[in-house]
């Protein structure tokens, strides 16, 4: 890819601003991505080029008639071009697994309204 192309993922995202050099990137690498579009929040940047991150939600009891929060953890590839910090609130989409637990990767940071 020539300088400042950016690959066509597929999905109505904002591609970022920055580049890099990383051939797990979805828009400057060649990463395809496919499957599931998740919304979620970083719980943890600590890793090298991954993060975790925590998507809540309500499960319905159905006996009660009522619902509960429940939380689950992903481990999602960051890209360097991407810049987001703890707390930020992200979404991520499924790729081939990269590693024994890392099948998400960060395809763009959500803007609080």
């Amino acid at each position: 890819m020539s300088d400042n192309e950016v690959r066509d993922i597929g999905v109505n995202t904002v591609p970022p601003e920055r580049e890099c050099q990383d051939k797990n990137c979805p828009y400057h690498g060649d990463l395809p991505v496919r499957g599931q579009i998740l919304s979620g929040v970083i719980e943890s940047k600590k890793m090298d080029g991954s993060t975790v991150v925590r998507r809540d939600y309500l499960h319905p009891i159905k006996k009660y008639e009522r619902y509960e929060k429940r939380r689950k953890h992903y481990s999602a590839h960051l890209p360097p071009c991407m810049d987001v910090e703890t707390g930020d609130k992200v979404r991520i989409m499924e790729c081939r697994p990269l590693s024994k637990s890392i099948s998400y990767v960060v395809i763009e940071k959500e803007e609080l309204k």
